[in-house]
């Protein structure tokens, strides 16, 4: 039974990072936030915890905006909460912010800031300010990747600048990032690229060794007063192997590094950041340094294992900006498993034993979480489609993985 609440959480997405947030808030206040999005996909299908309202085009500029001055027409008695479920909605929140802000709260940065941490050139400049570390980095384009040699040795990573318009197009072979380990495959892979509608630039960064394991992904919430209130670490077990899934993690256990959250904490309060941010990062064994690959101006897709580890990531944004709840920060130290694929798939596939027996350990301690899996949100329709999509992990797997790192 839903909690009649003063506000209304109002979510851009419908994926498993759409559902995470959702029985986040419901689990925090007995609340069913509205889930928008362009179309409904299976983590948010069949669920009494959200209501869902399908908005075609919801991703371009000129539907944006006056569907969402619809919506908050339709809900006028209540204070509405405007949150991101991926990139291209929280582009578009911060580009629209002015304008929202007048029916909703928006607990984002402005434009201007934006800037300087998404354009790659700013960001590197930043990182370089800050000393954080990251891979070495270089563009190629449309104009003249037919003469492109990388600045570093083979392995190498390519992938696209933009990609709200690398989602868009299609090419036969598509992948979300890709490895070329010689000269002709890093010319097949840029050639099939700039054959389809993507023109845009292509990052080719040098490939840090190690498997799934040696990433690292941290979630932040900043309060509206400029300072950091919760941090949590994870370190990714293993990642999603199909193409359209690379660089997704399928499994995290919360870890702990002080000096790394102590970085980022300054780091975000120094450059007035406020809201989600999520970093992305790669531990280089040869340097033993942290590599930064990105920071995402939202909470990223497998955010849900911080509220697992038992802090509730939604209740920090929602105590702070609905209810005015004066928090402290708080760094994570609990240690909990948070996946999305089946136990068989785990063992399975991840490689990096130490992490495999904490799993098991943390598993049979009852500290693991599914947070797709929800006994409160169970109904016969829900559990077949979440079945059925275990079971496909299996095939995935399958036919995609492979040990050289990073998939193919």
């Amino acid at each position: 039974m839903a909690t009649e609440q003063p506000f209304l959480p109002v979510l851009l997405g419908s994926d498993m990072n759409a559902y995470g947030m959702a029985r986040s808030f419901y689990e925090a206040y007995g609340i069913k936030p509205l889930v928008l999005g362009r179309s409904h996909l299976t983590a948010t299908q069949d669920s009494h915890i959200l209501q869902f309202q399908e908005i075609d085009r919801l991703n371009e500029q000129e539907v944006f905006a006056p569907a969402l001055a619809e919506v908050a027409k339709k809900y006028a008695d209540k204070k509405l909460l405007l949150l991101a479920c991926g990139d291209d909605y929280a582009k578009l929140i911060i580009k629209n912010k002015p304008v929202l802000q007048e029916h909703f709260t928006v607990p984002y940065i402005d434009e201007s800031l934006m800037d300087e941490i998404l354009l790659k050139e700013n960001f590197y400049k930043m990182c370089d300010r800050y000393d954080f570390k990251y891979p070495g980095t270089t563009t190629v384009t449309a104009d003249n990747y037919e003469n492109f040699t990388p600045p570093f040795s083979y392995p190498i990573i390519l992938k696209a600048s933009n990609s709200v318009e690398y989602w868009a197009c299609k090419f036969p072979g598509k992948k979300k990032v890709f490895v070329a380990y010689d000269e002709a495959e890093k010319t097949a892979i840029l050639k099939a690229i700039y054959s389809s509608t993507y023109q845009d630039t292509m990052i080719i960064q040098e490939f840090i060794p190690g498997d799934d394991s040696y990433m690292r992904v941290l979630n932040a919430y900043v309060g509206k007063d400029g300072k950091v209130k919760l941090m949590c670490l994870g370190n990714p077990i293993l990642e999603e192997h199909s193409p359209e899934g690379i660089g997704s993690y399928a499994a995290i256990v919360t870890t702990y590094d002080k000096e790394l959250m102590d970085q980022v904490r300054f780091f975000l309060e120094d450059i007035g950041y406020t809201g989600f941010a999520n970093f992305d990062m790669k531990y280089d064994i040869r340097d033993k340094q942290y590599k930064l690959f990105e920071i995402n101006l939202r909470n990223g897709r497998s955010s849900y294992y911080v509220t697992a580890s038992g802090h509730n990531l939604m209740k920090y944004v929602a105590d702070d900006h609905m209810l005015n709840i004066e928090q402290d920060v708080t760094y994570v130290q609990d240690k909990h498993l948070w996946m999305i694929i089946p136990k068989g798939v785990l063992f399975k596939y991840a490689s990096n034993e130490k992490l495999k027996l904490e799993a098991k350990k943390l598993i049979s301690e009852g500290k693991y979480t599914n947070s797709l899996y929800f006994n409160k949100d169970m109904n016969t329709k829900r559990w077949v489609k979440l079945t059925l999509n275990n079971l496909n992990y299996y095939r995935k797997y399958k036919k995609y993985f492979n040990n050289k790192g990073l998939s193919e």
